[in-house]
């Protein structure tokens, strides 16, 4: 995983006025906490947090001030919920070599058996163990050759070397059922609604 450099400003000034007029200059408000330390509130520029933030879990070596350098990752974003920009974010701190605990994304790869076989993802991520600087960005799962009734759970998902997962194993994320089930139950349930 990539670093990525962004430059932030201490704020003394709180509150939704402040907030408010930090976002106007096109940078958004922000708080940095851990390891025992007072939270530390902080302005970056909107823009690049923006395109930091597209990258899940990325690692944020904070310059401050241009006095400290500190290593972080996102905990908290708040988006405005009809635009999207940023308008809040938390960040932790983190310590190379230290161990965090993220949710990273499960992604899929190959072909279900024929047969009218859909994939319902029970998890979208899965929570894991990972040293601060080498968090992966996802996994991959095969799903080739899978029929109805098969279910993968955390324990069977690969995890890259030095990541260990942080939820019970047996913890369903994917799961094959078929179309037809599916759909013959549908219309059951609104023959009944008819009747």
């Amino acid at each position: 995983m990539s670093e990525v450099k962004i430059a932030a400003e201490t704020r003394t000034e709180f509150g939704k006025g402040a907030a408010r007029r930090i976002r106007r200059d096109n940078k958004v408000p922000g708080v940095l906490y851990g390891h025992g330390s007072d939270p530390l509130h902080l302005t970056f520029p909107g823009h690049e947090l923006l395109l930091a933030l597209r990258t899940p879990n990325v690692l944020i070596a904070l310059d401050i001030d241009g006095k400290s350098n500190e290593l972080a990752i996102p905990k908290a974003v708040q988006r405005d919920p009809l635009k999207g920009f940023l308008e809040h974010v938390d960040l932790q701190l983190v310590q190379r070599g230290e161990t965090v605990t993220v949710e990273i994304v499960v992604q899929t790869e190959g072909e279900l058996a024929p047969g009218g076989n859909l994939l319902e993802h029970l998890l979208d991520t899965v929570t894991v163990e990972a040293e601060a600087t080498h968090i992966p960005e996802s996994v991959t799962v095969s799903i080739e050759g899978l029929s109805a009734g098969d279910t993968i759970h955390a324990k069977d998902i690969p995890l890259p070397k030095g990541t260990k997962l942080a939820v019970d194993g047996e913890t369903p994320v994917l799961q094959i059922v078929n179309s037809q089930v599916e759909a013959s139950a549908e219309g059951e349930g609104e023959e009944a609604a008819e009747a």
